[in-house]
């Protein structure tokens, strides 16, 4: 697994894991890859530092005002994802496997218009956005799939 540090066309920076460099490139291709804030696909790899610790001495894990940083920006990350989790489950409707024939259905005029989420196949999500279906990823599962 490799990690990237990620950016988005509006600067907004986000990291993502990958089997490969190439695995990133295909998804990047397939516009699989979007912005954890706004959903921008227009993604690219930033310059990054390899994670390297020269001695074996204890990493601080509190700042001055007694404070875990990482703590803390793991719950920042959290209430967005909460939030945005929430956002997505109010103002859409879920449609399941059934994403990409819904989704085609809605492009082709053959079913109203309306905002959906669900799951769809990798071979799915592909085909929708070669045909110029928009579509892009959420960075999370519906709730009954988590054990």
């Amino acid at each position: 697994m490799i990690r990237y540090d990620l950016k988005c066309d509006q600067d907004h920076r986000f990291d993502g894991w990958f089997a490969s460099a190439g695995a990133f490139d295909t998804s990047k291709a397939a516009g699989m890859i979007a912005c954890t804030i706004c959903g921008s696909t227009q993604v690219d790899k930033t310059l990054m530092a390899p994670m390297v610790r020269p001695d074996r001495s204890p990493v601080p894990t509190q700042n001055p005002d007694g404070q875990n940083p990482a703590l803390q920006d793991r719950a920042a990350h959290e209430q967005i994802m909460a939030a945005l989790r929430r956002a997505v489950e109010e103002n859409s409707d879920y449609v399941g496997q059934d994403f990409a024939a819904e989704a085609r259905a809605m492009h082709d005029g053959d079913a109203p218009e309306r905002a959906i989420w669900g799951e769809a196949r990798l071979d799915e999500a592909r085909a929708l956005i070669e045909d110029g279906i928009p579509i892009a990823p959420l960075p999370f599962t519906n709730r009954r799939k988590i054990n």
